[in-house]
């Protein structure tokens, strides 16, 4: 299983936007094949970061999902809203609970 964490810094007039994007796809992207779980987390002194926090069944799922339209369709509406250039990091899982 691998985790992904994408932190973007938004435009604070464009947090709003974004979490109305968010709030439309994120059924679909959980829907995607090997998506185990995905998280929206904000930052608790700038709400202009946000993170997603998704886990994967392995990095194979993850790319399909980065080069499937569903991505085509969020990524150039979302990475107009960006005041800063996203990191995006994935980790391994090495335990499970």
């Amino acid at each position: 299983m691998i985790v992904r964490l994408v932190h973007m810094t938004f435009e604070k007039e464009n947090v709003d936007v974004f979490m109305n994007i968010f709030k439309k796809y994120q059924h679909q992207i959980k829907a995607s094949e090997g998506c185990l779980k995905l998280d929206l987390i904000q930052d608790q002194n700038q709400p202009n970061l946000i993170s997603t926090l998704s886990f994967w069944e392995d990095e194979k799922h993850l790319e399909t999902y980065r080069k499937s339209a569903l991505f085509g369709e969020i990524w150039p509406l979302t990475k107009k809203l960006f005041s800063d250039t996203p990191k995006a990091i994935s980790y391994n899982v090495l335990t499970k609970n």
